[in-house]
């Protein structure tokens, strides 16, 4: 007895994870032809043979097909396969054709052919079909899309072009992982199953962050990350490019912000924790990126639909900028780039000319980059500078400031107030909020959740970034195996679990939230392959959790999915922290 439709392969492994659930909720519109492979059998002991290699098959053949991540809206499994081959055609019109030249190039390295794109087609069959519908917007969103397949054609419908792109990601997650090479696979049969989508995300920000100061990463490598990015149809690359570590963008006014910011001359090794002295590595370290660099990434991105959003540390972490311009200090000190992780005491000074610097470089910052929104940081700000400089005392009692938390404040809102003139909305930490915070001005909540709590109910548009859940620099297995980290304790299953919208918020309120993302500071990362091994698989957790409503989230079921998708992430050579469903704490 035998079935075409679910064909076992060369060898069966049973395994004491075949899960009954998982077949029920994604196979049962096929339960018709198992039951007649069932009645084919002559004898209870071959029944139970064939449910266990049918089911084991059906288990097997549905966890491949449907390990979509992030886990779609709706899915509705057809029968059948489509078959890409040489003689498949896109039929795409002026509006479209970017995403289908997109098509190409994210399908073709694998599959060695290219897809022949046309306005349209007398083909009946063996078609792609992309379709923008402003109509669906009201359903689907900006981002959301519809996807058909059958045995003949393929449709994606979406109101935007980004969600035309989101159905092509999931049209190649449902194809076999080696659709991910970037060489030809040969004797690999292009299929991918029948099915029905619907999908569109929960949240309209789903970023992710990348430290690039405490230590450098190549301009490569952060187009790695962002195809990672994308491939999770998040949207967000936040590109922290400035801190006392190391300045890292060329700034054409003032050259030696890569002259010298951009360059330490030594690292300290370890945590920074017990008496003085510490040991340092001796080995100078930097980089910094072109401005030709910038833009290049910048547009690597918008073809994959994410936004950068750069960070400009101020008016702390700012003793990079300082080393290279000491005219921007509070007193006479002088200051190098810094050497050790955390944050150095010193800030940018209050004076005019140093509000004049700063908002020079956020005119070349926002020529470069085409995002609504600027991230100044604002956060971790020492005052003691403040409070023991004249200029500084004179400044704040000249604009009636009664305290050094105000005059923070008022440096953030000469910034919001530039930025937004110039149609852009400046973003910060939490700490923005300190002394009043600027009306435009969206704040970015790490220390935990109760600052967007409170930037949410007065009104101000919120991203959550909790350091207890979205700092992926934080141990996500017991330490004693794994590489050094700054500490904490994120696994997976505890990202998975986190919820943006806090329970206390309203229904209005929780309009605020704009999304969540998460966090890589490098101060204990290293390299790029350290990079991938803190990110995943802890963002494929943090991608469901910001496009996958919250009631169709299930971890058991995202791990099932997580397996097949860590062949993606093998075929892509990312060094991905190892699988484990639970992870537990030791001190």
């Amino acid at each position: 007895v035998s079935s075409a439709t679910y064909s076992p392969g060369p060898s069966i492994l049973i395994t004491s994870n075949i899960d009954l659930r998982f077949y029920i909720r994604y196979r049962l519109q096929d339960a018709k032809n198992f039951k007649k492979t069932l009645y084919c059998c002559y004898s209870l002991k071959k029944c139970a043979y064939f449910i266990i290699i049918h089911l084991t098959a059906i288990y097997s053949y549905s966890n491949t097909m449907y390990s979509i991540i992030p886990q779609p809206v709706n899915v509705q499994s057809q029968n059948g396969y489509f078959t890409f081959d040489p003689g498949t055609q896109v039929i795409a019109n002026e509006n479209t054709h970017s995403v289908a030249a997109m098509l190409n190039e994210i399908l073709s390295p694998a599959m060695g052919f290219q897809l022949r794109i046309v306005n349209n087609s007398e083909q009946k069959t063996n078609t792609i079909t992309l379709k923008l519908d402003g109509a669906l917007e009201k359903e689907l969103g900006p981002e959301g899309y519809r996807l058909a397949v059958s045995n003949d054609t393929i449709q994606v419908e979406a109101a935007k072009e980004a969600g035309l792109f989101y159905g092509l990601v999931t049209i190649k997650q449902l194809l076999p992982a080696a659709i991910y090479s970037s060489d030809k696979v040969r004797d690999t049969a292009w299929r991918l199953p029948c099915v029905k989508i619907t999908d569109y995300p929960r949240f309209q920000w789903r970023g992710m962050h990348l430290d690039v100061c405490r230590h450098f990463m190549p301009k490569e490598f952060v187009k790695k990350y962002i195809d990672l990015i994308a491939l999770h149809k998040m949207n967000v690359f936040h590109w922290h490019l400035t801190d006392d570590q190391g300045w890292r963008i060329e700034i054409k006014q003032y050259p030696k912000l890569t002259e010298v910011g951009a360059w330490r001359k030594e690292t300290i090794v370890g945590h920074a924790r017990g008496p003085k002295p510490w040991p340092f590595d001796s080995i100078p370290h930097g980089g910094f990126y072109t401005q030709d660099d910038i833009r290049e990434v910048v547009a690597y991105a918008k073809d994959r639909y994410i936004t950068v959003v750069p960070e400009i540390e101020m008016p702390g972490h700012s003793q990079a900028a300082i080393a290279a311009y000491p005219e921007l200090r509070n007193d006479d000190k002088k200051f190098d780039v810094c050497t050790w992780w955390g944050y150095g005491e010193d800030v940018f000074n209050v004076q005019e000319s140093t509000i004049t610097f700063l908002q020079n470089v956020l005119t070349e910052v926002m020529g470069l980059f085409p995002s609504t929104y600027i991230h100044i940081g604002g956060d971790e700000v020492p005052k003691n500078h403040w409070k023991n400089s004249p200029q500084a005392q004179a400044h704040m009692k000249e604009l009636g400031l009664a305290n050094e938390e105000e005059l923070q404040s008022w440096f953030i809102k000469r910034m919001d107030t530039f930025l937004d003139a110039r149609g852009r909305r400046l973003v910060g930490w939490d700490e923005i909020l300190e002394g009043g915070l600027a009306p435009g001005a969206v704040v970015m909540s790490w220390r935990g959740t109760e600052s967007g709590i409170a930037a949410a109910k007065a009104g101000h548009n919120v991203v959550m970034a909790p350091n207890s859940h979205t700092y992926f620099d934080h141990y996500q297995a017991n330490p004693e195996g794994e590489p050094l980290a700054i500490g904490g304790f994120s696994p997976l299953e505890k990202v998975y679990g986190y919820e943006p919208i806090p329970e206390t918020l309203t229904q209005e309120e929780a309009k605020h939230i704009l999304g969540a993302q998460a966090q890589v500071w490098t101060e204990y990362i290293l390299d790029a392959k350290h990079v991938e091994y803190m990110a995943l698989p802890r963002m494929c957790a943090l991608a469901e959790v910001v496009w996958t409503p919250a009631e169709k989230k299930n971890y058991d079921d995202f791990y099932e999915r997580l397996a097949e998708h860590a062949k993606r992430l093998e075929v892509l050579d990312v060094n991905f922290h190892p699988l484990k469903k639970h992870q537990e704490e030791t001190q």
